[in-house]
């Protein structure tokens, strides 16, 4: 079983859609991992985003991200990885197929509801950002 980290990012928190995102997840059949409801600082949120520390849009994101609650999760099962990034959609929800996480719940490109790890290797980081292995059910 693979395994990716989502984040239910701040504007879908404030809009109330975590649990229609929790329920998304368990009618894919995604396992449950972990799963915790936090805030970012402005330091987490650079650290988190190093990746993207170039791009003009960093700035912004880390902003957006660390300006109020969000919902991480780690998710196991079979290409999980690519399974999440089909079920939440494009980037740009006004590009996202009918019935995805973004087309139903984003706001904007950026303001746009969830986070999914974009390959097994940086799941495997981003899962060991918010979760120890300890914290982890099996699966």
């Amino acid at each position: 079983m693979e395994r990716t980290l989502i984040i239910v990012k701040p504007d879908a928190v404030r809009n109330r859609h975590m649990g229609d995102i929790i329920k998304r997840i368990e009618q894919e059949n995604f396992t449950i991992l972990g799963i915790r409801y936090t805030k970012l600082s402005l330091d987490q949120a650079r650290e988190f985003y190093a990746v993207h520390k170039e791009r003009p849009f960093y700035g912004s994101l880390c902003s957006f991200m660390s300006q109020g609650p969000i919902l991480v999760a780690a998710l196991a099962a079979e290409g999980a990885v690519q399974k999440w990034r089909t079920l939440i959609g494009a980037t740009d929800p006004a590009e996202a197929a009918d019935g995805t996480i973004r087309k139903l719940f984003a706001e904007s490109k950026e303001a746009n509801a969830v986070h999914g790890s974009d390959s097994p290797e940086n799941a495997k980081n981003e899962i060991a950002f918010f979760f120890k292995e300890s914290d982890l059910v099996s699966g």
